[in-house]
């Protein structure tokens, strides 16, 4: 919209904001009513088919107590939490606010306050019923004798739900919030009761291929180690093997805390200092041992040497100045635009076609091109592939991009693979240093060692995995998409 006409009788509650009028979003849902029950959030509360609540605060002195996930605003993406999410807190303060919280599965959990990210939600899952979230996330519990959660999860990421929620977020103090104006938002459903069955199943159905996806990711870690510790697939075969209840009951909880290791102290000899860096991490002897006990069966080789090689090659990003956010919708990705090992689906800020067409000869982005977070903190580190659906873009400085050139003895999802390695990650950690007032990897990413099996089946099967892993998640969130646009199309 640019600009339209309000009769001063229709201005509520004393807000003059225009975006809160959106003519549009009338017009879009008076085109449905005939097809949709055109059901408010707030009357659906009233009526106890929807119980909202929010999080807690726990305070900083509780982040990294212990692996428990505490979900903010930015773990969630692609309708998902993160594998390994930022912060963990310890049974104990689990114990506290369990009862409170009261996390059950197809409970949906979405961002009401931030800037970009409100609006942005996920539904819980057996992978990840076990947390403790934020108070800035809303907690949405659909009383399932009424109607299915999963239609309530499309109606809310289909674009008419989503326009709404832009159209009445607004600031409070220093932060934007959409508030008790999410009671305000129309949720349209289908009055046909089996087509809104067929697609909440559908959903379903998608969103648990994903969370078995997801599963591999979180465990990829322990998977992957112990598939170059032992040389075979067994362990990874016998992971595809089993059903999700059975990969719930064994998987390993992490947080990013567990990518820093456990040693407390150790000698080092001055003779052994490196270019004047006193940092204990950087020396950290665990990584040693663990590199040395896979090079039974790995050629350990560092990523510099390989780029030397011709191997991989290397590149960052640009920066094109915030007057370029928002002047179109060709993303720009930046270090806190992908999860889980893909690029979320709504980036945060696009750019015009204009100034794509100015940076993209430098960029030279293709699919099968690794994103590697350089700068940063807790997002160090992190790695996505991109696809053929991610191509026509540019990405920030703070980002290296990868690319396999020589596909002989490594190919991108192999190198996927071993990024997210326990030993590689570790290594990413040591080598993270701070600079100015941020984070960075520097150069130093050319000082970390992969192991790259010697096994050419093992290395295949490892590619394999990761590739149909990877595909099939991608093939399910682009479902979830289709789905809930089918929900409003009527």
């Amino acid at each position: 919209m640019i600009d339209f006409w309000l009769n001063s009788d229709r201005v509520k509650n004393k807000v003059f904001i225009p975006k809160y009028y959106d003519p549009d979003i009338d017009l879009n849902l008076a085109k449905l009513e005939d097809t949709h029950q055109l059901l408010k959030v707030g009357d659906l509360v009233s009526r106890e088919v929807l119980k909202l609540e929010t999080g807690h605060e726990i305070g900083k002195l509780a982040y990294g107590t212990g692996d428990i996930p505490f979900v903010r605003t930015s773990d969630i993406a692609n309708w998902e939490t993160r594998s390994i999410p930022k912060q963990g807190v310890s049974e104990d303060i689990y114990e506290t606010y369990k009862v409170k919280q009261d996390v059950a599965v197809g409970d949906i959990l979405l961002v009401r306050d931030g800037t970009y990210l409100i609006g942005t939600n996920c539904i819980i899952t057996e992978l990840d019923k076990k947390i403790v979230y934020q108070s800035h996330l809303l907690k949405i519990r659909v009383n399932k004798d009424f109607i299915d959660p999963y239609a309530i999860f499309l109606a809310l990421n289909s674009e008419i739900v989503q326009r709404q929620i832009r159209s009445f977020q607004f600031t409070a103090d220093t932060i934007d919030t959409i508030g008790n104006r999410f009671l305000d938002v129309v949720l349209p459903i289908p009055r046909d009761l089996s087509l809104t069955a067929r697609l909440s199943a559908e959903a379903k159905l998608a969103m648990e291929e994903r969370e078995k996806g997801k599963a591999f990711i979180k465990q990829a870690p322990v998977i992957l180690e112990e598939t170059l510790l032992t040389g075979k697939l067994d362990y990874i075969d016998e992971f595809f093997a089993s059903d999700l209840e059975e990969i719930v009951d064994e998987l390993k909880q992490d947080t990013i805390t567990s990518e820093f290791g456990k040693f407390e102290a150790f000698w080092r000899r001055s003779s052994d200092i490196k270019d004047k860096i006193l940092l204990p991490k950087y020396y950290n002897p665990e990584v040693e041992k663990e590199l040395s006990g896979l090079s039974v069966n790995c050629e350990c080789v560092s990523i510099g040497s390989l780029i030397d090689a011709g191997v991989i090659s290397d590149k960052t990003g640009v920066e094109i100045g915030k007057m370029a956010y928002g002047t179109g919708d060709i993303p720009f990705i930046r270090t806190s635009d992908f999860c889980n090992w893909e690029m979320k689906h709504n980036p945060k800020q696009g750019i015009s076609q204009d100034i794509y067409d100015k940076y993209c000869g430098k960029i030279d982005l293709k699919k099968g091109d690794i994103f590697l977070v350089r700068d940063g903190t807790y997002l160090v580190g992190g790695s996505c592939i991109v696809t053929d659906r991610d191509t026509k873009a540019l990405f920030c400085g703070g980002l290296y991009k990868l690319r396999v050139e020589d596909q002989s003895e490594l190919d991108e999802w192999l190198l996927l693979a071993l990024l997210n390695t326990y030993v590689v990650k570790r290594q990413l950690r040591t080598k993270q240093f701070t600079r100015d007032v941020i984070d960075t990897l520097g150069r130093r990413l050319y000082e970390v060692i992969l192991p790259i099996p010697k096994d050419k089946k093992v290395r295949q099967g490892l590619s394999d995995k990761v590739r149909r892993v990877v595909e099939m998640r991608l093939d399910n969130r682009d479902k979830i998409m289709e789905l809930s646009q089918q929900l409003t199309h009527v």
